[in-house]
Formats: C-alpha cells, sequence, structure tokens
C-alpha cells in the first residue's frame, strides 16, 4: 500500500487529508493511506526514519526548517527559500521542495490574476516573504505595507533577493511604506497577514477606500471562507481569490511531485469550492 503523511505540530484542524484523499481518488487510485504524523518538536529525530520510507510527505509549522538536515536532495524551489514542505521518496532518495511558491503562482493564474504590474502586498513575515519574493521575480512594482517596529521583515526580503544574485534592476521595483502612506492604483492587493482570520473574521488589513483602488485581491487567509477583504472587494465588483485556492493548489503540486498527476481545471475549482464548503459547514 503507497502511504504518504502531513507532518506537523499542532495539527488538530489541518484540511490536509479530506484534499490529499480527493486528489488520490481523481488520479484513479485507490486504498492510499494519507497519515497525520503530529510529533513534537523534540521527537522529530526519532521518527523521520519512518518519514522517510513512505512515498512522501508534506511538512507544516515547525518544521519546515528543521527537516532539511534530514533529507538527501534540495529542488530548487527549496533552496531558494531554505524551507521544505514536500518531500518525494525518488528511488529511495528523498528530495524537498517547497510548493508555497507554486501554490501561490497557481492559485493567482487559476483566478484570472496576474503578479505583474503594480501589487500592494500587507505584511512580509513568513509567507508572505515567499510572496514578495515571488511578485519581485514576476516583474511586478511592489509596495509592501508595514507596522512601524516590523521594517526588518521588509529589509529581510531585500537582504534574500541579493543573496538570490538579484540585481538593481529588481531592488529597485521594491519599496516599503506605513499605511497611512498608501495611494494610487495597484493591479493586485495580497494580503499577507492574519488580519481577517476566525474568529476575528470583522477585521480588515486595509480600508474600503484602498480595496476600491485594486484591480484584484487575494487574501492568504481561508478560514473564513471570504474575509471581510474579500466580502468588501467583491462589494465594489473586485475579483477575490481566497487561501484555500492556495492550499488546495499546493497540494495538487505536491500530486504531480510525487507520482506526476494531472487534473483537470474543472477538477480542481470543484475540490476547492467543496473544501470551501466543509468550512462553513
Amino acid at each position: 500500500m503507497e502511504k504518504y503523511a502531513i507532518l506537523g505540530y499542532p495539527l488538530k484542524h489541518t484540511m490536509s487529508p479530506p484534499i490529499h484523499k480527493r486528489l488520490f481518488e481523481l488520479e484513479g487510485k485507490s486504498g492510499v493511506e494519507y497519515e497525520i504524523c503530529e510529533y513534537a518538536p523534540e521527537t522529530l529525530a526519532e521518527n523521520v526514519s519512518y518519514l522517510n520510507s513512505l512515498g512522501g510527505y508534506n511538512i507544516t509549522i515547525p518544521f519546515k526548517v528543521d527537516i532539511i538536515k534530514y533529507i538527501d536532495e534540495l529542488d530548487e524551489s527549496a533552496k531558494r527559500y531554505e524551507s521544505v514542505n514536500c518531500v518525494v521518496n525518488r528511488g529511495g532518495k528523498n528530495i524537498g521542495y517547497n510548493t508555497d511558491c507554486y501554490g501561490f503562482l497557481r492559485a493567482l493564474e487559476a483566478g484570472g490574476a496576474k503578479l505583474g504590474g503594480r501589487v500592494l502586498q500587507i505584511g512580509c513575515g513568513g509567507v508572505g516573504r515567499m510572496m514578495a519574493i515571488e511578485a519581485l521575480l514576476h516583474g511586478a512594482d511592489l509596495t509592501v505595507v508595514v507596522l512601524k517596529g516590523f521594517e526588518d521583515t521588509a529589509e529581510a526580503v531585500v537582504s534574500e533577493l541579493k543573496k538570490q544574485g538579484c540585481g538593481e534592476d529588481v531592488l529597485k521595483r521594491f519599496k516599503y511604506i506605513y499605511a497611512e502612506q498608501i495611494e494610487g492604483d495597484f493591479d493586485l492587493l495580497v494580503n499577507a497577514t492574519p488580519v481577517g482570520m476566525f474568529p476575528k473574521v470583522d477585521n480588515c488589513p486595509v480600508s474600503e477606500e484602498v480595496i476600491s483602488h485594486c484591480a484584484c485581491v487575494f487574501d492568504a487567509i481561508y478560514n473564513p471562507d471570504k474575509t471581510k477583504l474579500m466580502q468588501t472587494a467583491e462589494a465594489h465588483g473586485i475579483k477575490a481569490i481566497g487561501g484555500m485556492a492556495m492550499l488546495v493548489w499546493q497540494a495538487v503540486v505536491a500530486h504531480e511531485i510525487w507520482s506526476g498527476a494531472k487534473y483537470s481545471d474543472s477538477d480542481i475549482e470543484k475540490l476547492i469550492c467543496d473544501m470551501r464548503a466543509a468550512l462553513i459547514s
């Protein structure tokens, strides 16, 4: 029997098992086991041999960096962000990938949004650093909004770009500001903060005025199904893409890595809708 898993701690509310179960079914595979490996951080070393015996596994907080020393090889995506969230066992060699970036890009593409042009991003810590770097690598003119006292998160983006060998042509397209300095029109607004996440669903990271000047909105939050940011955007007739799309597309990329699986856009769109509905119920 093929076995896969998700590694993390804690994992009480993970949506990975139902998403991957559906993807295995769409792939025509029955009887594949997808486990929840909820290991306390101090037990990782004693459990890693089991994980590396599986066909592959996903990794979430707090193991995305710690897992690196236990795998054989890193894909370019994992090297770029020094973070792994997907491992494949290929002929006894365990290879680490970062599918966060692919999930972000595929969610935008499927939602009809483009990462080029003028992008306004709220926050750039954690996964937001990846989003900021991807935006710049895809030619965007990026403005990141940071809180006073958190300027180092934006400066970390610059340091990362320099480490990757990016020149002034990339760096000059990046700036950071404070919320009160936002002005002008943007092609895409990205929320990379937890503002608006359940249970504080009435919070919004920017004002309605700012939202109304954006052509498209992407919110990395997937719970609730539609954040206040997304609801406000849609009330203005603005396209809004939620974090569930990114979560599902990351899983799709994992299956592409594990087995070369292929899916139709309509199947993935239905899966995203079903997972959103599962949140509501």
